[in-house]
């Protein structure tokens, strides 16, 4: 970035205090807050994290320093809940993403179904069992999505990000009536409760573990010759291993 588009040292220090307000509004929210999903609070949360945003960017243009603390943003929470009270429907949103790590495992189990169904001679529609799309529209036209989500392994997929969310409706929707653009109208105020899976997350908790770990290697290494002896047979072979476990 050239001088002239830096930011002034004067711009830096009204961002700097433009936080400090921030943050004085949002805990003067917390300490009055009506209930758990206080509108006045999230509202609060969402002005400290643009502040704190805006000031991060113009402190590192202008001197090359970050601050040390991360506020999630808005897009990472949901608003509170302005559903009604007690629900007469619920709808569920379920989404799994999935990578296919293993294609002729995945063709050899929809051959597999495909055979079973034409048990007394070759169908019309057998040879979709030899493309990858086609396998994949067998496999889950003839499983239930949580058979495959706990079986996925066996199907050659390798599992991805996956999210869930339930949402609340004041009377269930008409047949047919969403099937076009099933996940298109969903209002984030009237998501009750949401579970999210991801990788990103068992990478943080890896980082912690591998610190922990690192500081005990030097101790473990006596009982790691112990478990090194106990994988031995009594003919002095290296018992096989469970790839599985």
């Amino acid at each position: 970035m050239s001088d002239a588009a830096q930011p002034t040292a004067a711009e830096v220090r009204a961002a700097a205090e433009a936080v400090k307000t921030a943050l004085d509004r949002h805990l003067a929210a917390v300490e009055r807050r009506s209930g758990e999903d206080d509108p006045a609070v999230y509202e609060a949360f969402n002005q400290l994290a643009a502040a704190a945003e805006v000031y991060d960017e113009l402190l590192y243009d202008r001197y090359d320093e970050v601050t040390p603390f991360e506020i999630p943003g808005a897009e990472d929470s949901l608003p509170p809940y302005a559903g009604p009270e007690e629900p007469n429907a619920i709808s569920v949103l379920i989404r799994r993403d999935y990578a296919v790590a293993e294609p002729q495992r995945l063709l050899a189990q929809a051959q597999r179904v495909e055979a079973a169904e034409y048990d007394d001679g070759p169908g019309a529609d057998q040879d979709a069992a030899g493309t990858i799309h086609g396998a994949l529209g067998i496999l889950f036209g003839e499983f239930e999505p949580d058979e495959i989500a706990s079986r996925h392994k066996e199907f050659g997929l390798e599992e991805g990000d996956s999210t869930l969310w339930v949402t609340a409706a004041d009377e269930p929707a008409e047949p047919g009536e969403w099937l076009e653009a099933p996940f298109e109208a969903v209002d984030p105020q009237r998501v009750v409760c949401r579970f999210d899976v991801s990788a990103v997350f068992d990478d943080e908790d890896d980082e912690d573990i591998e610190g922990a770990e690192d500081a005990e290697d030097t101790e473990d290494v006596e009982d790691t010759d112990e478990l090194d002896e106990l994988d031995l047979e009594e003919d002095g072979e290296l018992e096989p291993l469970d790839a599985e476990r």
